[in-house]
């Protein structure tokens, strides 16, 4: 099976094509690829197959073999691939995703892609749209308590649930050990993504993520988008917001009761063969 090996910001896919590629169990091809070391090693792993809604389908997995909505640096990959794998010569699309139809808009110089704007869609306050449990209200700085330990939060949906934690430095904030207890809390239902984010300025913030199913990985999409709007709920920010994580910069606009609109790079790392 040949296989692309990419990357949004350091947040890592095998991407394969499903056009000419057959996977016969895609959660457990997952979890072997994706090991560090013994697999390629990834955070997941991209399907991209044919859709009779848009231009492509992507079949996202995380590394433990869970099934995951929606994944932002991925689609970005996704549509990398495709413009310059010769899928497609547009410049514009739509991705069918388990959240939703999305939008990409490819910035191309000289035949390659160098960024993607995703239409991310409309994010979710209300605990039934997270989903999170409790009265259906918004979730906006409330305490939730882990271990003893009251963390304040903001819960959202950008096609993926999310809670984010506000903290004076990323840095020193307790990812790998709070991270895997707020995502499998009682509150969400379908466990959540947790950001641990740092606001900068009126345009800036930094983020580290702690990712349902994956553990902390470099960056998200979803994760950059909810941190954003969180910042913006919150009247930390304006509503262009730099979300900076450890390899660069994501730049993420959501207009007043509009769409996320959240732009980037995309990277191709190298081709192999599976042997499977």
């Amino acid at each position: 099976m040949k296989f692309t090996k990419m990357h949004g910001l350091g947040n890592d896919f095998v991407v394969v094509d499903g056009f000419s590629e057959r996977v016969e169990d895609a959660q457990q091809l997952t979890v072997t690829i994706c090991d560090r070391r013994t697999g390629v090693g990834a955070d997941g792993l991209i399907i991209i197959m044919p859709s009779d809604k848009a231009d492509f389908r992507m079949h996202y997995i995380n590394s433990d073999g869970s099934i995951a909505e929606m994944c932002g640096n991925g689609i970005r990959c996704l549509s990398k691939y495709a413009y310059e794998h010769g899928l497609t010569e547009k410049t514009e699309f739509l991705v069918e995703t388990p959240a939703g139809l999305n939008r990409q808009m490819l910035t191309v110089e000289n035949g390659r892609v160098v960024e993607v704007s995703v239409d991310m869609g409309t994010p979710k306050f209300l605990r039934s749209e997270i989903p999170m449990r409790g009265e259906n209200v918004r979730v906006i700085d409330e305490p939730l308590e882990v271990d003893g330990t009251r963390y304040r939060i903001t819960a959202l949906s950008t096609a993926n649930p999310h809670a984010v934690i506000f903290v004076e430095d990323v840095n020193k904030a307790p990812v790998s050990e709070v991270g895997p207890k707020i995502e499998w809390h009682p509150a969400f239902p379908n466990r959540t993504n947790v950001e641990f984010v740092h606001v900068i300025d009126r345009n800036n913030i930094r983020m580290r993520i702690w990712e349902r199913g994956c553990g902390e990985t470099l960056a998200s999409g979803s994760g950059s988008s909810a941190s954003a709007v969180a910042s913006i709920i919150n009247g930390f920010t304006e509503r262009t917001v730099n979300v900076h994580v450890r390899l660069g910069t994501l730049r993420i606009h959501w207009p007043e009761n509009g769409a996320i609109t959240m732009t980037g790079p995309a990277t191709e790392v190298f081709t192999g063969e599976w042997p499977d």
